[in-house]
């Protein structure tokens, strides 16, 4: 793939939050800059213009989808590819469906790169709608064989480009230079002791992350380790309610909310960190499991959607039932006291995420988009 001058319109949210898909959108927008590629930002969580119709619901919508089309309408004249970020429900609706409609008006290749973990309820919600809009798509892409056979039982075909993990930004503490307390915890040298058992959980404080089972489970690790410490990085609605609910559990001297963090940040927690624990109970491919197999950090995680695809239990992680906050306890304890087996895991996830480097998937989306340059102007993506 010949990078150097092509013309990509990438349309997505861009941070703050620092996380998720908006993460995705700005790393992938600098990624294909520093091939030399030409690339645009549409943003679809713009702020509000003007900024007095932020407060004035319904207008404000208004406002924010005319101001979007403009801005997508002026981008397409100015590209070959739209790579359009896409989600589930009302996302869809509204974000991704204008994007591929107007890169079909202004004759644009547009690959649609759609992540939402709740696929298969969309779908069977949405069938009509979504495969009327693909129709006009030249490609879909997903991150991960899971939503590729999700879309595959509704017999609509798909191309895996996974997500990307920033190898320079997370690391394991041995290859940061960090200070001797990291190191002490690095699952690369489990014959030295912990100095903090610290449990990171690094998910959004929404029900879909169960962060509640998270707090549950960690009540039962304090009981085995009174020193124990949980870090619950992320923000949202559940945030008052968890706090109460670490309270009624008696653990909220040993919890710290420090709400959403940015990359720099959340790699320097998953230095100090000895478990990385993911509570969801819908999940496609998680950047909170990709950078914690970066750092070098052993997983216990839910074994939901996409997890499976990308961690092996008892090989690069362990996997529990969604819900079950005794089986997440006791694979943490079981992590904190058999250091040696913790390290193999963090070992074995080390190698595994190299398949989520750049020059991994680099390769895989060129593939694509010289796939999707040369087709007919006529073709469309087959739904």
């Amino acid at each position: 793939m010949i990078w150097r001058g092509l013309r990509i319109a990438i349309v997505g949210p861009l941070p703050p939050p620092a996380g998720g898909m908006a993460g995705q959108t700005q790393q992938l927008a600098d990624l294909l800059r520093g091939e030399g590629a030409d690339v645009l930002l549409v943003q679809t969580n713009a702020a509000y213009r003007p900024k007095f119709v932020a407060g004035i619901r319904g207008l404000r919508a208004l406002f924010r989808l005319c101001g979007y089309a403009a801005r997508l309408w002026n981008a397409a004249g100015k590209v070959e590819i739209l790579h359009v970020m896409a989600n589930s429900g009302w996302s869809w609706h509204v974000f991704a469906v204008p994007a591929i409609w107007i890169g079909r008006l202004r004759g644009r290749r547009v690959v649609v790169n759609y992540r939402g973990g709740e696929a298969r309820a969309f779908l069977e919600k949405s069938e009509r709608w979504v495969r009327l809009s693909l129709s006009a798509a030249s490609a879909l892409a997903v991150p991960s064989g899971f939503l590729e056979k999700v879309f595959a039982e509704f017999g609509i075909g798909s191309h895996v480009v996974p997500n990307i993990v920033d190898l320079s930004r997370f690391r394991p503490p041995d290859a940061a230079g960090s200070d001797a307390r990291s190191m002490d915890r690095s699952p690369l040298h489990p014959s030295i002791g912990l100095v903090k058992r610290t449990v990171l959980v690094a998910r959004n404080l929404e029900p879909i992350y169960d962060i509640a089972s998270a707090l549950r489970a960690f009540a039962l690790v304090q009981r085995a380790f009174p020193g124990a410490r949980m870090v619950v990085a992320g923000s949202g609605p559940e945030e008052g309610a968890l706090k109460s609910l670490a309270g009624t559990l008696g653990i909220a001297a040993s919890v710290e909310f420090p709400g959403r963090l940015d990359r720099d940040q959340m790699a320097a927690r998953y230095r100090e960190t000895d478990v990385a624990l993911n509570s969801s109970r819908v999940d496609n491919m998680p950047n909170s499991v990709l950078e914690a197999m970066a750092s070098g950090v052993p997983i216990v995680s839910t074994n939901v959607g996409g997890v499976p695809y990308i961690v092996t239990h008892e090989r690069t992680a362990l996997l529990v039932p969604a819900g079950n906050a005794e089986e997440m306890g006791a694979a943490i304890i079981r992590l904190l006291q058999d250091r040696e087996f913790a390290a193999k895991l963090a070992g074995a996830a080390l190698v595994e995420v190299q398949r989520y480097t750049w020059p991994r998937v680099r390769d895989t989306l060129g593939r694509l988009y010289q796939a999707v340059l040369h087709l007919p102007s006529t073709t469309a993506h087959s739904a």
